[in-house]
């Protein structure tokens, strides 16, 4: 015989079909209090302005879409990284090469801050070696 569960009993029981839920009552929901409209907070600006930016930043291919209102542009792209992001974007975002060419590009970024990084120490250590040697040489003759 089919066992019915004291939800599905009490529901049998008033005459309905179906189980009666805990939280049917609006009063015993736990978000009834916050249930409200949706609408924008007091003091916000809505619609949000669009970001203004005189940094180069590369658009999507497909027309229909369009960058969120506010986006960044604390690094903007520069150096090869930047010109392979650029290679990136002439080619549709469906296809691999878009997104092969964007990880190409974020391993290429990687080496260039290395190598900035590394020029800071080398330079000034290249130089006072230049200059120890230039004066070993001046005090042998």
């Amino acid at each position: 015989m089919h066992e019915t569960t004291r939800t599905e009993e009490a529901a049998l029981a008033r005459g309905r079909g179906q189980p009666v839920g805990v939280d049917l009552d609006p009063a015993r929901r736990p978000g009834v209090p916050r249930m409200h409209a949706p609408e924008p907070l007091p003091r916000t600006r809505f619609p949000p302005e669009r970001q203004q930016s005189r940094v180069t930043v590369f658009m999507h291919r497909r027309p229909h879409k369009t960058f969120p209102p506010v986006f960044g542009t604390s690094v903007p792209p520069r150096g090869v990284s930047g010109l392979v992001r650029r290679a990136a974007f002439r080619s549709p975002d469906h296809h691999m090469r878009h997104w092969t060419l964007l990880l190409l590009a974020d391993r290429v970024d990687l080496w260039e801050h290395r190598a900035r990084r590394l020029l800071k120490v080398a330079a000034p250590a290249i130089v006072a070696l230049a200059g120890i040697r230039a004066g070993v040489r001046a005090l042998a003759r």
